[in-house]
Order: structure tokens, then C-alpha cells, then sequence
């Protein structure tokens, strides 16, 4: 009787595995055929810099943008996800993802200022284009588009 506890005392406990119904399925996209997440779901005009939420997915904890290899996009929609978290950012939507700073280093200290102007109306901001060369701008209103007649030659 005695050796009957002993072996059941150093038996391990038993578990039991129960197989259980899924909660629920994954949606399936409208557009299963898209290239990207984005074409994907049919949001390729239905988002601005206001949306943080989806933004947040496209960017790193330190606020830059993660490469079109790791989030998937195409090109066009990752340009403008690049757009709009750059807006995001200078209208004060994205406050703690700022770069790290080197090892040993202490930030400067500034007076504290609304740098990003958070009390305009959210029409006022506007990308910042990038600068470049007088013939190569790009921009709302560039003349890039040169038409040429035989009448001018």
C-alpha cells in the first residue's frame, strides 16, 4: 500500500487537451486580389494624416518609416503613408516617437513651446515638399510638363 502512494505521488499530473471551436474567422478582404494591404481593403482614398491608428503599423517605436519589404505596400501607397505620417508628425499626432539619442547623451534643454502648432484648424497643414534644383522641384506647382510645337524650334 505503501508503494502505491509513492508511484502515484511521483506520477506527473495529467493534462487534458480539448479541441475548441475558433472564436471566430479572419474577414476575408473585399479586394483579394490587391497588391497591397492597403489596395487590399479598398482604403487607397479613404485615409489622411489624421488617422493615427493606421498609421502607427507602417512606423518604428523611434517614429521612421519601416521599408515597403516589411510592410508590403506598393510604391504609391507607401509614398503617401510617407506623406501623411510626416504630417502626422509635425501636427502633433505622433508627440513620443522621437529619435533615440547616442549613449551618454543628455537632450538640450529648450523651453518648452507649442512646436507644433496644435491649436490650427487641421486644414492648415500642408507636406512640406522636397526641395531640389530649380528644374527638378517637385511640388504643387511645378511646370514640369514642357509641350514643344514645330512652330517653336
Amino acid at each position: 500500500m505503501q508503494a502505491d502512494l509513492l508511484v502515484t505521488a511521483m506520477r506527473p499530473p495529467e493534462i487534458e487537451g480539448r479541441i475548441t471551436e475558433t472564436p471566430k474567422a479572419t474577414p476575408n478582404p473585399p479586394n483579394p486580389s490587391g497588391q497591397c494591404p492597403i489596395c487590399r481593403w479598398n482604403l487607397k482614398h479613404k485615409y489622411n494624416y489624421e488617422d493615427v491608428l493606421l498609421l502607427s503599423q507602417f512606423i518604428r517605436p523611434h517614429g521612421s518609416m519601416l521599408p515597403r519589404n516589411v510592410t508590403g505596400l506598393c510604391l504609391e501607397e507607401h509614398r503617401k503613408i510617407e506623406e501623411c505620417v510626416k504630417m502626422a508628425h509635425r501636427a502633433g499626432l505622433f508627440p513620443n516617437h522621437r529619435p533615440r539619442l547616442p549613449e551618454g547623451s543628455l537632450p538640450k534643454n529648450k523651453p518648452k513651446l507649442n512646436r507644433y502648432l496644435t491649436c490650427w484648424a487641421p486644414s492648415s497643414v500642408k507636406p512640406i515638399y522636397k526641395k531640389g534644383h530649380r528644374w527638378n522641384k517637385v511640388g504643387p506647382h511645378s511646370s514640369r510638363t514642357m509641350s514643344a510645337t514645330p512652330g517653336d524650334l
